[in-house]
């Protein structure tokens, strides 16, 4: 029912003067409601207009205005409130059209007090949802507003009302996604529409920390735990208190902390390495991975337990192949950030970004686009300031074909990739490694795993 500590308001519309008196003091006697009368349609509608009412307990035939009149009143004036529509039993067939004209429910005089109040719940139920859908939808208007929150495609927009419905809650959630597709964007949007948005969001990324430092990191530890720990440190878990803690790619978390991060979770607990005192806070949980996790289960490199902990709530965020529709308006926002609208793209150029597979996703657009603004010769890019050059995706397409697509391992698609962009920049090592999105260091490690090397 509508809220334990305000009372429901319902208003009866009967032109039996007797028979609202007896029902206003049944329902008053449950203490549930605040009760109004009214003994035509013309009050009726006075009343709607001057309070809001959760539900409306109707005579279909009254002298003057009939109750379908007052019906359709309400529906066009006040159409979040419910209508209970009363009849005689000769009436049935009249009430059943009132159904289609928006009324909740009917029922027969004489009224059995219990059935009625049990209509009246479920017509207050239903109207709480109606309600709470109103202001999800004005949450997810406010979360588009965000400046890191751009698109309008509907495999998007449903991403934000997972977002919408979770970030009330403490429950911790697991964000899937290709590396590039926005994880810890939608992730700070998490927090920042939380309970905790005035608390830290602290980030840590499982796959950039050496196992053996791993632990520490997170936990913290004391004077002496090993060579070099001259003092004191608090891990990420305390830094994060009352907030939020976000695990990057927690797919590569290692095996031995694992079963600590395990238990962490299940209890807020934890021990700083080299310690003894165990130690409680309170943070929220918020992890993401671009890997399938009951693959990992299945291979024995990740606990089942772990996983379920994880992923009470799952965001599976699409690639950006998946929302091409969003590419214009990425394009204009990164554009307005990168050169404050002082650049604007041609169509031409626009088409070749859509058309684009974006195996890098959003960060690599990002980055293409930042590329074309410096580059320009002047204040329109055209498709030859583009990194993506046409001859350049007809060559990567054409390299693709050569085998069936559905006999390309991931790898291969990488290494393909891989030295399309680093054709487009020339060979340029640096700026091939900022459009991927990874570290110089990890594309040498690339290059050296496909056996990627420069001609001559």
């Amino acid at each position: 029912m509508s809220g334990k500590n305000v009372q429901a308001k319902i208003l009866i519309v009967d032109d039996e003067e007797y028979l609202c008196e007896l029902l206003k003091d049944e329902l008053l006697s449950t203490n549930l409601f605040e009760v109004d009368i009214a003994n035509d349609g013309a009050q009726a509608i006075n009343k709607i207009q001057s309070k809001i009412y959760d539900v409306v307990l109707l005579d279909i035939k009254m002298p003057r205005i009939s109750g379908i009149e007052v019906l359709k009143f309400i529906k066009e004036y006040s159409p979040d409130t419910e209508v209970i529509m009363i009849t005689a039993l000769g009436d049935i067939k009249l009430a059943v059209e009132t159904i289609k004209l928006g009324a909740f429910d009917f029922i027969t005089k004489p009224y059995n007090f219990d059935e009625l109040l049990v209509s009246i719940q479920n017509a207050l139920e239903k109207r709480q949802l109606k309600l709470q859908n109103i202001l999800m939808q004005k949450e997810l208007s406010h979360l588009t507003q965000s400046d890191e929150i751009i698109g309008q495609s509907k495999v998007f927009k449903d991403v934000l009302d997972i977002v919408a419905r979770v970030a009330g809650t403490d429950t911790t959630v697991l964000i899937y996604g290709e590396s590039g597709t926005g994880k810890e964007v939608i992730a700070r949007l998490i927090h920042k529409n939380s309970l905790r948005k005035d608390k830290p969001f602290v980030t840590i990324n499982c796959a950039a920390i050496p196992d053996t430092l791993l632990e520490s990191e997170l936990f913290g530890y004391e004077k002496g735990a090993f060579t070099d720990a001259h003092t004191s440190k608090p891990g990420l878990v305390e830094i994060a208190n009352g907030g939020t803690l976000f695990l990057d790619e927690i797919g590569d978390l290692s095996q031995y902390v694992q079963p600590k991060l395990l238990r962490f979770i299940e209890t807020g607990e934890f021990r700083r390495v080299g310690g003894n005192n165990i130690l409680k806070v309170d943070v929220r949980i918020i992890s993401a991975t671009n890997k399938d996790l009951n693959e990992e289960v299945k291979k024995g490199n990740f606990r089942e337990d772990l996983l379920y902990r994880l992923n009470v709530v799952t965001i599976r965020l699409p690639a950006l192949r998946e929302r091409k529709e969003d590419i214009p308006l990425l394009v204009e926002y990164f554009l307005n950030k990168k050169t404050r609208g002082r650049k604007k793209i041609s169509p031409e150029a626009m088409q070749i970004l859509i058309n684009y597979d974006w195996p890098g996703n959003i960060r690599e657009l990002e980055n293409v686009v930042e590329r074309a603004a410096i580059l320009a010769k002047d204040d329109i890019i055209k498709p030859e300031d583009l990194a993506l050059k046409p001859e350049l995706k007809e060559d990567y397409y054409a390299k693709l074909m050569r085998k069936p697509v559905n006999t390309l391992s991931l790898a291969e698609l990488e290494k393909i990739h891989i030295e399309n962009v680093l054709k487009a920049n020339n060979w340029n090592k640096s700026k091939t490694a900022e459009i991927l999105g990874i570290s110089l260091k990890t594309l040498y490690l690339k290059l050296k795993r496909y056996g990627i090397s420069e001609p001559f």
